[in-house]
């Protein structure tokens, strides 16, 4: 019956102020919103009918610097095992050796209680044979295996650690969680290196939202989001500035992507009047412990960020205390992982020199690279990584020319809901991907820096580039960042036009109508500019490395629209809530050229076993709802996000007024 064995249940996160209430009696719940926590319903289940209800209370507001969500936005389970049985989160892999030769696999297993006749850890190879096992004594196994295959970004290979517990000769509890086998470090004259191998951490920073979908987003939605900056060279993620969703940071272990893990926003002083402060002093070590304990068996976690800007930072003492405190934390529940903090304005709260900055295992600081490479200078013992920066070349090559400088987390990754400017914008836009996963043009740029693939984008720009404020949030005047690079050669004025373009190659050659413009040496990063007065047709620049031609890029003058064109990155689609397909829809020209000037209202109906979940165009200033079933176009783009609901053919139709319609099958598998 239900009374047999433990019971709990785990909810991945609830926003925000979570109430859990059992049968009338309530059991737990968690004031931060991003933090895992369970509730233990041993004895307490009824036979028969029971009642859980969820209370989430988001309504004292602000509570966030950006979009939030609320309620029941990430997975929740009902667990069920034997009295004894492994505690959650009670295994903890890691690798204390490493090399080509021989891997030692440790693992410390806690259980719920005594009488266990043995506990049995085995390793499995990612084919599922096992490759070794040992008996748990005094809680810790070690395991040692020949020739391991390692996780890496280029390989990223995942183990499984099983665990069985036996008692009066029958197993009664058994688990198994993945894990990598891989060796990570940071060194002070170097920055990181992994399996013996020096890397420089090109990483992003993203927020825990996803456009259209909000904050609870189908795993489908970031593996694209990941493939799309993974193409751009880019090799880490900051979870800022909170527990991510613990299927996020699964992705990065199968897809090969470094993460810092991020715990905290604030720490005692609020950055807004209903924040996580209020919370911080009876709630800090509940919840990192719960981080740690549950994130540190990813191979993708390369470092642990206990605050992102913290401004306790005023009062010396008070904030050491605290870090100190946070940092015992972290190592207590993972001794492997170094700490990290995203230090602001060093240099006005002498972080370096009092010592603050010191109690971290790597400093970290946002923005400010030549303060944070200066502190290096002063004791080259110190290991340096940039927690979060702007996107000039500038600050690039900071980082790219000083070895000790480990890397840099851009801010940021993907436009993002909220910290918007001013109505009637509602997104920070300054991501290498728009809310859709549409590449930016600093998208391209940065890819012409970070990948050694070849390639060639040409944009036409129309002002400058608006430079990154020293602390962004905080700047003297407002930072607009307003588009001046666009990806047509459809411009409103024919006058003359200054085309920029971004190239991994080491000429380009751009053609106008077939005339040749002139080629351009690729010099230390530098975008290629031409002047070129505007004349209809067609704009095509090649790259070329070693004389032969490896990549090209065309652009061409759009007609009047006549039609839409929708592409699908899948055709069939498993059912459940992870799996969504993404249709791309563009307002198209008589000969298959995307009309920027577009913003039709474009109408999608999903008819069979399907749904729409969300429809988003990538505009900052919209405010159709993500849900509707038709949105405008933006610069001739909209997306559209597909569910199966069943099995069988799913037809997707979008319609638009004048426009020839377009149809798209989907299948639900």
């Amino acid at each position: 019956g239900p009374m047999d064995g433990a019971v709990w249940i785990e909810f991945d996160g609830v926003m925000a102020n979570s109430e859990v209430w059992l049968n009338g009696e309530r059991i737990g719940g968690r004031p931060n919103g991003y933090v895992s926590f369970r509730c233990d319903v041993t004895g307490r289940l009824n036979e028969g009918r029971n009642l859980l209800a969820v209370k989430a209370d988001t309504s004292d507001q602000p509570a966030s610097r950006w979009y939030a969500g609320s309620g029941i936005y990430r997975h929740v389970r009902l667990v069920k095992t034997d009295p004894l049985h492994v505690l959650p989160d009670g295994l903890f892999v890691f690798c204390p050796e490493v090399s080509e030769e021989k891997a030692v696999v440790e693992a410390r297993v806690e259980l719920s209680g005594s009488g266990a006749d043995e506990v049995r850890v085995s390793v499995l190879s990612p084919r599922g044979k096992v490759l070794g096992s040992g008996l748990a004594g005094e809680g810790k196994a070690r395991i040692e295996l020949s020739n391991p295959e390692c996780w890496s970004l280029e390989s990223p290979v995942l183990h499984q650690a099983r665990v069985d517990v036996v008692r009066s000769g029958k197993v009664v509890d058994s688990i198994a969680v993945p894990f990598g086998i891989r060796h990570a470090e940071f060194r002070a004259d170097t920055g990181f290196w992994l399996n013996g191998k020096n890397i420089k951490v090109k990483g992003v920073c993203l927020h825990h939202c996803a456009g259209g979908v909000g904050a609870a987003v189908p795993q489908d939605v970031w593996r694209r989001r990941f493939s799309k900056l993974k193409e751009l060279g880019v090799n880490a993620i900051r979870t800022a500035h909170s527990p991510a969703d613990p299927g996020f940071l699964d992705l990065c272990d199968s897809m090969g992507l470094l993460v810092m893990d991020e715990a905290f926003d604030c720490w005692t002083v609020g950055k807004n009047r209903h924040d996580y402060h209020r919370h911080f002093m009876d709630w800090w070590e509940r919840d990192l412990t719960a981080m740690i304990r549950r994130d540190r068996n990813h191979p993708s976690i390369i470092l642990y960020s206990v605050g992102n800007e913290i401004h306790d930072t005023h009062k010396a003492e008070h904030s050491k205390r605290i870090l100190k405190s946070l940092v015992e934390t972290c190592h207590e529940n993972d001794p492997t992982r170094p700490v990290t903090q995203a230090l602001f304005r060093p240099n006005v709260t002498h972080d370096y020199d009092n010592g603050l900055a010191d109690l971290l295992d790597v400093i970290g600081t946002n923005y400010r690279d030549t303060e944070l490479l200066d502190a290096w200078k002063a004791d080259p013992e110190r290991k340096i990584i940039g927690t979060e920066q702007g996107h000039e070349r500038s600050t690039w090559f900071h980082c790219r020319d000083h070895p000790q400088h480990a890397g840099q987390f851009l801010w940021v990754g993907i436009d993002y809901l909220g910290e918007a400017r001013r109505w009637p914008t509602t997104t920070f836009n300054a991501g290498l991907l728009d809310r859709t996963g549409h590449v930016q043009p600093r998208g391209w740029e940065r890819r012409s820096w970070w990948s050694e693939t070849p390639m060639v984008k040409i944009f036409r720009r129309v002002a400058p580039t608006e430079a990154t404020p020293s602390d962004p949030g905080y700047e003297e005047g407002e930072w607009k960042r307003q588009q001046v690079l666009f990806p047509d050669w459809s411009p409103s004025d024919a006058s003359g036009q200054t085309v920029e373009v971004y190239a991994q190659a080491d000429e380009v050659e751009l053609f106008l109508n077939e005339r040749s413009l002139g080629a351009r040496k690729v010099k230390d990063d530098i975008a290629l500019q031409w002047k070129v007065p505007f004349e209809k047709g067609t704009l095509k620049a090649v790259g070329r490395i070693d004389g032969q031609e490896v990549a090209s890029d065309v652009l061409a003058t759009a007609g009047e629209p006549v039609g839409l064109r929708a592409e699908s990155d899948r055709k069939s689609l498993a059912v459940g809530f992870e799996h969504v397909a993404h249709v791309e829809i563009e307002v198209i020209d008589r000969a298959g050229t995307t009309v920027p000037s577009a913003s039709s209202r474009i109408e999608v109906k999903v008819e069979g076993p399907g749904e729409l979940v969300a429809l988003d165009s990538g505009s900052i200033d919209s405010h159709e709802s993500f849900q509707a079933s038709s949105r405008q176009a933006f610069q001739g783009r909209c997306l559209a996000i597909v569910r199966a609901t069943g099995t069988g053919e799913i037809r997707v139709t979008m319609d638009s007024d004048g426009l020839e319609p377009s149809v798209l099958l989907l299948r639900g598998e």
